[in-house]
């Protein structure tokens, strides 16, 4: 009983998080160059079962299968397939068409986004939308004295000059971190294909993430469902059986 209980508390305990990285998708619907998350579960403990039989024999025990014992999240991973690019016509958007990451300065090291959506600050550097530097081969891309523009080769130019060039890379191992950004292992992608004046959108799909909320959601209630009949009994087996 008390099994049966603790497999039903399992599944809602997955299909929480389930419903929680769907949230956070359709939050994130807007958001350019996002990559939706997708949970993968797993069974929590699965132990073999044998049928009972006399020891004093000495026949082995015969196996009748396997018991689950519930489930639980196996991985959350992110799906990095393309999004569609919607045209801007902002000198400094830019997208990428197909594989590759823009390399950016943060606080902790190099990261990688698929956020195109630059911005040049007051002192002329090439900024992300959240204000952290965009990387170039050179290293941090500043002009103070021009106004900065990109080719579709990934040329920066200032006053019709190049003066670096966007680093583009394949990222391995690519982990989600926060604000849009991923960290691994990266290598120099030698040939991309670049968008100027429009942006890489969300591969979110809102109907199909709507359509995943309401089977999380009526999976939980199922499971929440079979929490309720289990509690039910074990108060009739502590509550009457001793009466009889």
């Amino acid at each position: 009983m008390l099994r049966g209980l603790n497999i039903a508390a399992s599944g809602m305990l997955a299909q929480q998080v389930r419903h929680e990285t769907i949230a956070s998708n359709l939050a994130n619907a807007d958001t350019t160059g996002y990559k939706a998350d997708e949970v993968a579960f797993r069974t929590a403990l699965e132990a073999a079962i044998w049928r009972h039989h006399d020891p004093l024999k000495g026949s082995p025990a015969p196996t009748l299968g396997t018991l689950p014992f519930g489930a639980e999240v196996d991985s959350i991973r992110t799906d990095m397939r393309p999004a569609p690019i919607t045209l801007t016509g902002r000198s400094l958007d830019v997208a990428i068409d197909g594989d590759g990451f823009f390399v950016v300065n943060t606080p902790q090291g190099e990261r990688y986004t698929r956020d195109g959506a630059f911005r040049q600050s007051g002192d002329g550097t090439l900024l992300t939308a959240d204000g952290m530097p965009v990387l170039g081969s050179r290293g941090v891309i500043r002009s103070a004295d021009a106004t900065l523009s990109i080719a579709p080769n990934g040329d920066v130019l200032a006053n019709g000059q190049v003066i670096d060039r966007l680093r583009i890379v394949q990222v391995e191992n690519a982990v989600k971190e926060g604000a849009n950004r991923f960290a691994g292992t990266a290598q120099p992608l030698q040939r991309f294909n670049l968008q100027v004046g429009a942006l890489e959108r969300s591969n979110v799909s809102v109907v199909q993430a709507m359509v995943d909320m309401i089977v999380a959601m009526r999976a939980y209630e199922a499971s929440h469902r079979a929490v309720l009949a289990h509690d039910e009994t074990l108060q009739k087996a502590v509550n009457d059986v001793g009466r009889v």
